[in-house]
């Protein structure tokens, strides 16, 4: 065997460490993950601080601007609009999934209930309907000329007359966090029930032969064991509900007015919507972002790590 003049093995027939190696096998990933987001994500910085619109793309010259784009879009009334709208419908949804992901996987995980296996099957349905899909299902569903869930109800008697759920402006930001809540819902309640796996059943029956009620078993036992996860799912939900799109081209398209504005769409249509500003959108896209960023950072801090430690 080799030996160096100080008595070790050379550096190539070494044991390589854990770290060393993990990052190895990681490298593949981190490469073609920086070439396919990362030159995407500087080049997109690169607009945000230049003009650029369809006269500067055909003549190929992008003029400097400097920090124009940010400010025309943080004066700009609409894209306030679009940030509270955006507010509003990621509290419903994430707070609504994390409630309903809860209760659903405590279902599903009852092995005495026979309908627990066929809910297991079931709830996976909407996650496999692509997004955009999802939208045009709801927007025939929402219809105010033959949608199916008016007829629901009138046949049930509780309208008259039907609603107009997308087209009315004090229901339709309401009615897209239904089909986005339905779509997305399947993820959460994977997570919390893998969760609940990881909990030993010894823990309830210990509790159960001390006398503890289903609410004391789920608050001393239950909760403390999916805080962890809850926060995870808190930080992911909160991220993907911030940046909402699909749902809202499919169903309303921003309408009606600006009642269903949502930054997502906001970014998308001063982009792509005549004069086509590239700069300024690119500009609103980097501004959601660091929103984005700084809420998961807040949940990083305050309820990931409180859960953590």
């Amino acid at each position: 065997m080799e030996v160096s003049r100080a008595g070790h093995r050379p550096w190539y027939r070494r044991e390589m460490s854990a770290r060393r190696f993990a990052f190895l096998l990681n490298l593949p990933t981190l490469l073609f993950l920086g070439v396919v987001l990362a030159y995407p994500v500087v080049y997109a910085g690169y607009l945000s601080v230049h003009r650029v619109g369809l006269a500067q793309l055909r003549r190929g010259e992008f003029p400097f601007n400097g920090w124009d784009n940010y400010g025309r879009v943080l004066e700009d009334p609409l894209f306030w609009i679009a940030i509270k709208n955006t507010l509003i419908f990621t509290a419903i949804t994430v707070s609504t999934e994390v409630i309903l992901a809860i209760a659903i996987a405590l279902l599903i995980n009852q092995t005495s209930v026979w309908t627990s296996r066929v809910t297991r099957f079931l709830i996976l349905l909407p996650y496999a309907i692509p997004p955009i899909c999802n939208g045009l299902i709801w927007s025939f569903l929402y219809s105010f000329q033959f949608g199916f869930l008016n007829r629901i109800l009138f046949t049930a008697g509780l309208i008259d007359q039907p609603i107009n759920w997308a087209g009315n402006p004090d229901t339709a930001l309401y009615a897209v966090t239904v089909p986005y809540i339905w779509r997305t819902l399947p993820f959460a309640v994977i997570l919390v029930h893998a969760a609940l796996q990881g909990v030993p059943r010894e823990l309830y029956e210990q509790a159960a032969i001390d006398g503890a009620n289903a609410w004391h078993r789920f608050r001393q036992i239950t909760w403390p064991m999916l805080q962890q996860i809850i926060a995870i799912i808190l930080i992911l939900r909160t991220a993907f509900a911030f940046a909402v799109f699909e749902e809202i081209l499919a169903i309303t398209q921003g309408g009606p007015g600006d009642a269903t504005w949502v930054a997502a769409w906001y970014s998308y249509k001063i982009t792509f919507s005549p004069p086509n500003n590239f700069g300024m959108g690119s500009a609103s896209a980097f501004i959601l972002t660091l929103m984005i960023a700084a809420i998961a950072l807040v949940y990083v801090r305050t309820v990931y790590r409180r859960v953590t430690l």
